[in-house]
């Protein structure tokens, strides 16, 4: 009786039949974490992505409908307002309060740009040196920020209050006359502008003063070792190592002084006579300061301090990357 022999499979073979121990598992194991940590991923963004929506996208897609119909506060409430393309945008910038609030809009954010950030980066450069109470100081100078906007602008609108203000006794005391700050069209406006310089230096400190402590020690110690003095060192050493967070800081009081509203709007109501109007008061007056609102010609306003502030935006960005390429 034969018996039949058997010879054993070649390896090769035996490895395609059979996994390699743990391989299998090991990569079955592996995908249902990828898949968790993609859903994880998901689960953080999707938040953000429906806040968003909600209260950026939706909002700006409805000041946008809202400038291209006319609506009344009948279609307003039935949504069936005629569309009418860009002849809300026309009648705005034919207005004869366009050129003046336009100005007013420059002037404001011009100024208080300008002295926001030369007062703002004077006290970042003090308060860089450490000394004693300098914490307790820097706490002070943030108060300005921190309070309401409607508390600063009632103080400043006490102080500046044509009987009975702060001010005025002051120039009483110094045997001058009276200024009508708030209620003079030659006043008007620096007066809110002053006002909003002061709150927003405390701002420009901020952010000025934690670029200046990212600038290694080093670098001003062998610059006087080079000889330079405390105004070249600030002028070759400081300012150029503090551009990048000098032109974001610029750029965010940008926006946010183009569409200060409550500051104007509580002092002077942008008055007398528009004198003190900006785009931003202007839009919230055509929209809800009359008795027969015009939605469409105040979103249209709105929009246009849009596209100002995307401007600037975009023109910050390419610099930016030119910076970065360079």
């Amino acid at each position: 009786m034969k018996h039949a022999t058997q010879t054993p499979a070649p390896a090769a073979a035996r490895d395609r039949r059979e996994p390699a121990p743990g391989r299998g598992a090991g990569s079955t194991r592996r995908r249902p974490a990828r898949r968790s940590g993609q859903w994880a991923a998901w689960a953080f963004l999707v938040p953000v992505v429906v806040y968003l929506l909600v209260f950026y996208a939706y909002p700006l897609y409805r000041n946008v409908d809202l400038s291209l119909r006319n609506y009344t506060v009948r279609s307003f409430v039935q949504g069936d307002a005629p569309f009418t393309g860009l002849a809300n945008y026309a009648k705005v910038v034919r207005d004869a309060t366009f050129g003046p609030a336009l100005w007013h809009t420059v002037v404001f954010t011009v100024v208080s740009l300008a002295f926001q950030f030369t007062i703002g980066l004077a006290l970042a450069v003090f308060f860089v040196r450490n000394f004693r109470l300098s914490a307790t100081l820097r706490a002070l100078f943030l108060v300005p920020w921190l309070l309401p906007l409607i508390v600063s602008s009632s103080t400043w609108s006490w102080m500046l209050d044509s009987e009975s203000g702060v001010v005025n006794a002051t120039l009483k005391a110094m045997g001058l006359g009276p200024v009508n700050w708030l209620t003079s069209p030659d006043w008007s406006l620096w007066s809110v502008t002053i006002a909003n310089i002061w709150i927003g230096i405390p701002f420009n400190l901020v952010v000025l003063y934690s670029g200046l402590q990212a600038i290694p020690s080093h670098i001003y110690e062998a610059a006087a070792l080079d000889g330079a003095g405390g105004w070249q060192r600030f002028r070759r050493v400081t300012f150029p190592l503090l551009r990048p967070v000098s032109a974001i800081t610029l750029l965010l009081g940008l926006v946010y002084t183009l569409k200060v509203f409550d500051i104007i709007w509580i002092m002077t109501k942008g008055g007398p006579s528009d004198a003190s109007t900006t785009l931003a008061t202007w839009s919230y007056r055509l929209g809800f300061g009359n008795l027969l609102p015009s939605f469409g010609p105040g979103a249209a306003v709105g929009n246009l301090l849009i596209v100002i502030a995307l401007v600037f935006g975009l023109v910050y960005i390419r610099a930016q990357r030119r910076q970065v390429g360079a």
